[in-house]
């Protein structure tokens, strides 16, 4: 599946775009958090946006907005549509071969809590191998896998045709227990 290489800037146009149309009706009058200090209508949905959109959100409507703009949507959201339509035939071109297809979780190890809030671009990269699921609209299971020689843990991901998530389950049971892995079961 070489295209999957380029899925991430697609990806964030397209879930960009979806937020910002799904969010424009939380305008704190009908639905969302309301601010409790105002002084007209406007003033209110300024402020509640402002408190109760985190900076990821608002980065989120803010490129969403852009790429489903007069201008440019043919440049932006239309070809992302385009790129989602053929990751789907490859992952269905895949699966005419493939039961299931087994990779990587995330390109890099786990890192700290908070270490890369800071730089939006490392985090959406750590997504590069998820994302594509979630483009191609196809079923797939996230486990542990093991460790690395540093003890920090290892996700691996199961990827199934739509509609085989029995299958999936079936198969990440049976990885399971093949990996004799130990869960950490404390909350």
């Amino acid at each position: 599946l070489p295209i999957t290489k380029d899925g991430l800037a697609p990806y964030y146009i397209i879930s960009s775009a979806e937020a910002s149309s799904n969010l424009a009706r939380f305008n704190s009058v009908s639905y969302g958090y309301r601010a409790k200090d105002y002084t007209s209508v406007d003033d209110m949905i300024e402020k509640s946006r402002s408190e109760g959109f985190g900076s990821e959100v608002k980065r989120r409507i803010m490129l969403g907005t852009y790429a489903l703009s007069s201008g440019y949507y043919d440049a932006y959201y239309n070809k992302a549509q385009k790129f989602r339509a053929k990751l789907k035939a490859d992952f269905q071109e895949a699966f005419k071969k493939y039961d299931i297809i087994l990779g990587p979780v995330s390109p890099i190890l786990p890192f700290k809590i908070g270490e890369r809030c800071e730089d939006p671009t490392a985090m959406y990269l750590a997504d590069i191998y998820t994302i594509n699921i979630n483009l191609a609209t196809v079923p797939a299971l996230s486990m542990p896998g093991g460790k690395s020689k540093e003890g920090l843990p290892v996700g691996i991901q199961l990827i199934g045709d739509t509609f085989t998530e029995d299958k999936i389950y079936k198969v990440a049971y049976q990885l399971e227990k093949k990996l004799a892995l130990e869960f950490d079961r404390e909350v």
